[in-house]
């Protein structure tokens, strides 16, 4: 049996192969396919997925422009043996592949272009209603966050207690869950979405497991059999997606029921199923352990491609990569706002210093919001609309980063000041909380600089007259939230 596809898919995008099967008895276990993808010499084995309905599909992420042809493999005669060959055609405007990590400090996407993740928290928003998730999506539209933290299961904790009306597992008559069943529906909902975030510029960090769950459904406390099960489920249906990051958990160490050999094995499963290398990662809670430390997952091992961490002193990246060298985002440092709780009630102005600091130290930062709402609608949970007064100088600070070279890494030559750049090139100091009067910067004598003094809280870039060159004293405006631009022109 062969089935020739139609038409043509572009690299990067999504190849689709539709194919019909049994229904009967429990297809999600009982039956699997799937398809080998040859380009040239090259084979790239993909794992297909039952989508309800006897219909079974199998996704390819295309990486290579031409003729791919294809053949299915599977002990279900329906869905063995079917063969046929598709165009792969340039990519459309935007889409510049899957991000990966382009060194110890940096990521590009695959065309080579530089990503600076600037990233914003919207935990369970594709778990209310319709209408508040278009509200979502079109303030995204209107922000300049580029990433965005979000949960496959439900959440069930403070300022979120409403059930969703839809859930991955299909529900049983007499309540509760058939964790031998997926609902295909809910898949189809979370990957409509990724989607929509994909038009918007955005990546999607996808958290696979979480604490927050407090029995009140149990997805935090499966077995190891059905965490493996879901995860597999997971990687055939999205992985196809160019803008999908896989994070293991939100604050791991929390879940109880799970040992570091449990995260080991959950890791292997998704960089052994996932054929196309997304970037994984895990992030953990803030409970002291021996010493006063926070117990971090060892990022050194190999399945691990960057660090997300929870921390509130953004000074540390220096510390981290020295140990991990890898790349570093701190995707939780508090968020703006003014809950109660201690983790939700910076100011917009600390939001913005903590993104400078992380990024004038080699890292990223991520943003949050939790200002309190009289329906608990709350950005950080839900979505919905965006009251602060950080995200715009975070895309300031973004424009500023964009504007830089593109291999800009810290330069410990002058780190009483946290400085980015390329020694003799570009310099990027901030100086956050401190606010001197003047700075003497030793610059190169054999080159000439302009300098611009950067207000980060007001967003303004004021020129310095006059060049520079050896040592040279930089009047400042004796502030808090100021930062130095230097750049060679000559």
């Amino acid at each position: 049996m062969t089935i020739q596809a139609s038409g043509s898919v572009e690299k990067w995008g999504v190849f689709e192969l539709p194919l019909r099967g049994p229904s009967t008895g429990n297809p999600f276990r009982d039956h699997s396919v799937q398809a080998v993808f040859r380009f040239g010499g090259r084979e790239v084995k993909v794992n297909g997925f039952y989508d309800g309905e006897g219909k079974y599909l199998v996704r390819f992420l295309p990486d290579r422009e031409g003729e791919w042809s294809y053949e299915t493999i599977s002990a279900t005669a329906e869905l063995n043996g079917v063969s046929g060959r598709f165009e792969c055609v340039p990519p459309s405007a935007g889409n510049r592949g899957p991000v990966r990590v382009r060194d110890a400090y940096h990521f590009a996407y695959e065309d080579g272009t530089v990503y600076h993740p600037f990233g914003t928290t919207c935990y369970a928003w594709i778990h209310f209603g319709e209408e508040m998730q278009e509200q979502t999506l079109q303030s995204l539209s209107g922000a300049r966050f580029n990433k965005l933290r979000m949960c496959v299961f439900p959440k069930h904790y403070a300022f979120n207690t409403i059930d969703p009306d839809i859930y991955p597992f299909e529900q049983k008559p007499e309540g509760g869950f058939d964790l031998t069943r997926f609902n295909p529906l809910f898949f189809a909902k979370l990957e409509r979405r990724i989607l929509d975030l994909q038009k918007l510029g955005i990546e999607t960090d996808l958290i696979l497991f979480h604490p927050y769950d407090e029995g009140h459904w149990g997805f935090d406390r499966m077995d190891a059999a059905v965490d493996d099960f879901y995860l597999r489920y997971a990687i055939a249906r999205l992985a196809s997606i160019r803008s999908v990051w896989w994070s293991l958990a939100n604050e791991y160490d929390f879940m109880k029921e799970k040992t570091l050999t449990d995260w080991d094995r959950l890791f292997r499963i998704v960089q052994e199923e996932d054929p196309y290398s997304h970037l994984r990662s895990i992030h953990n809670g803030t409970r002291m352990y021996d010493h006063g430390s926070i117990r971090f997952y060892d990022h050194a091992k190999p399945w691990v491609t960057h660090l997300s961490v929870q921390h509130w002193d953004v000074t540390l990246p220096p510390i981290w990569h020295r140990q991990y060298a890898k790349p570093m985002v701190i995707d939780e440092c508090c968020y703006e706002g003014n809950l109660p709780q201690r983790w939700g009630n910076i100011t917009a102005e600390e939001m913005t210093r903590r993104f400078w600091d992380s990024v004038a130290r080699g890292a990223y930062c991520a943003h949050g919001e939790t200002y309190a709402d009289p329906e608990n609608d709350i950005w950080w949970a839900k979505g919905g609309k965006l009251h602060g007064s950080s995200p715009e100088r975070i895309a300031f600070l973004r424009e500023i980063l964009e504007e830089a070279p593109d291999n800009c890494s810290p330069i410990p030559q002058i780190y009483d000041v946290p400085t980015i750049g390329v020694e003799g090139e570009y310099y990027l100091q901030y100086f956050g909380l401190h606010r001197p009067c003047y700075r003497d910067i030793p610059l190169p004598e054999e080159a000439e600089f302009a300098v611009d003094i950067i207000d980060t809280w007001a967003m303004t870039v004021t020129k310095v007259e006059g060049t520079f060159s050896g040592l040279s004293r930089v009047e400042l405006p004796d502030k808090v939230y100021q930062a130095v631009r230097i750049r060679r022109i000559k």
